[in-house]
Order: C-alpha cells, then sequence, then structure tokens
C-alpha cells in the first residue's frame, strides 16, 4: 500500500489552482495531498481562476472541488466537505483502498472539513491557521502557505507510513498466532497487534520491548476500549523495581504500570510467567 502513494500511480493532476491570501486546513491539507499524489506538481495561489486554466481547480471557481457555493455537498453523516474532503473523496480511495480511506475521512478529514465550514474548534485547523502572516506582518501570504503546506504533509506522510506499517505487522501477528497456543501471544518483536488479536481468544500479549527486556499487555475488550480481558494484579502495580521481584514471586519482573495494562520483565521466562499469574488471578 505504502508505494501506492508514490507518483505514477494515481491519474494525479500536473496543475493545480487555489485561492490567494489567507489559507485555512482545508486547502493546505489538500495541497499538500496533491503533491504526495504528484511530487511534480505545479500550485498556483491566486484571486481570479485562469480561463484557459487545464489543471485541478480547488476551494475556489465553484467547481467540482469548491464548497462554497449554496448547493455545497454534504456527506450522509450531515459533515459538509471541505477541499480536502472533495480531493480525498476523488483520489483517497486509490492511494490506501476503500476501507482504510473511509477511516481516514471520518477521523482525520472530516473535522477539518466540518471546522473549515462552521468554524468549529478544532486543533490542528487552529495550528495550520497560526501559519498566517499576524496582521501587521511583513511576510508574504505565498510564502507562509508553503511552510503550512510542507507541514502539513509531514502529518500526512507519518499518517500513511504508520498504517502501511500496521498492514505489514498483520502477517508477523498472524504467524505468530499460528504458533502461540493457549492465552497468551508471544510475538518475535514488537509490531502493531490490537486490530489482529482483539476478539482472537488471546488475553495477554507478550513481545520484545524496545527498551530491553520484554513487555507484558493485556488484550482490550473490544476495539476502542480501554478495558482488558486481564489486567496485572493490583499489589504489582506503580511498585517500585526493587520491591517487585519480592511482591511477585518474579526475579526479573521490573516494572508494572499503575494502571495496570503493562508490565515488564528482563528475562523471556520472567514475562511468561507474570502473564501466568496475570490469567490466574482473573
Amino acid at each position: 500500500m505504502e508505494e501506492r502513494l508514490f507518483a505514477g500511480k494515481v491519474d494525479a493532476p500536473a496543475k493545480g489552482f487555489t485561492h490567494g491570501g489567507k489559507f485555512h486546513s482545508d486547502d493546505v491539507f489538500a495541497t499538500a495531498f496533491l503533491r504526495m499524489l504528484n511530487p511534480d506538481i505545479e500550485i498556483q495561489r491566486g484571486y481570479d481562476v485562469p480561463e484557459d486554466f487545464d489543471g485541478i481547480v480547488y476551494d475556489i471557481g465553484r467547481g467540482a472541488f469548491d464548497h462554497h457555493q449554496e448547493d455545497k455537498e454534504i456527506r450522509e453523516n450531515g459533515c459538509p466537505y471541505a477541499a480536502f474532503g472533495l480531493i480525498w473523496r476523488e483520489y483517497g480511495t486509490q492511494c490506501v483502498g476503500e476501507e482504510e480511506a473511509a477511516k481516514f475521512d471520518e477521523k482525520f478529514v472530516q473535522p477539518l472539513d466540518e471546522s473549515d465550514n462552521t468554524g468549529c474548534s478544532n486543533t490542528l485547523a487552529s495550528i495550520i491557521a497560526n501559519f498566517n502572516p499576524s496582521w501587521d506582518s511583513e511576510d508574504s501570504y505565498d510564502d507562509c502557505f508553503w511552510e503550512a503546506v510542507d507541514f502539513a504533509q509531514v502529518i500526512l506522510e507519518k499518517h500513511f507510513a504508520a498504517v502501511a506499517g500496521i498492514c505489514r505487522a498483520k502477517a508477523v501477528v498472524h504467524e505468530a498466532m499460528a504458533k502461540s497456543e493457549g492465552e497468551i501471544l508471544v510475538l518475535p518483536c514488537y509490531a502493531p497487534w490490537k486490530g489482529e488479536v482483539i476478539d482472537s481468544g488471546y488475553k495477554m500479549v507478550v513481545y520484545p520491548s524496545n527498551r530491553g527486556g520484554y513487555s507484558i499487555q493485556g488484550v482490550p475488550v473490544e476495539r476502542g476500549s480501554n478495558e482488558l480481558l486481564c489486567e496485572m494484579p493490583e499489589e504489582w502495580r506503580g511498585k517500585d523495581a526493587s520491591e517487585l521481584p519480592q511482591i511477585s514471586g518474579i526475579p526479573t519482573l521490573r516494572f508494572c504500570h499503575a494502571s495496570g495494562f503493562l508490565a515488564a520483565a528482563d528475562s523471556f521466562e520472567g514475562a511468561i510467567q507474570a502473564a501466568k499469574i496475570a490469567l490466574q488471578n482473573k
């Protein structure tokens, strides 16, 4: 999926035109996304679209990618489209597939579109707005716009890289699930696992920690929930590393989060023992 974001994988426009002056999150993220689709795209900013312009026009011009007209498009859930949402609807599925495109629209694009259309508070939209020159600044709006686009593009690139990583992790997790019996899943390395492990029957996951040793983590009851199928024993939680071995009976146990969702041991054997004790207590 990651490679599909590269130039040439989507029928992306070679030219773009959007409005000049003050900018918002919708035209900034729309521009960043278009530039990801085609790094060579030539984008102009202005107040009047040239009559002979042969590229994509967005957030201006009353065309398919403008949302300022009276008959602007609204999603089925009532969230109105802004420029970013309209462009994402056009190209997003080609980049990341239908399922991920819908998720990204719901979680990321819609809040920005709603903020642009209604003025409701949104942290990311406010951050982008702060890239505009202040009222008494001599900075160029165009220069500030491209600075904001660079920032937005980093956010998008990091997001899609993370999504691609989750896709790669599925194979690792499924292979580990095929080898792990009982209620404890053992991973050969850390990999995003929750999407595949929830509802699988496993209650605890053990994996090498990037801080050394091994982590032991409870599996959530359902997606989006903080409730776990199995938590660490109450008497372990938040205790110092010097106390844990005696309290737990596990010589290598060195950490247990105060909320009980995570513990860590210096050895694999200690991690498995901790998971088994947690399951027995449950």
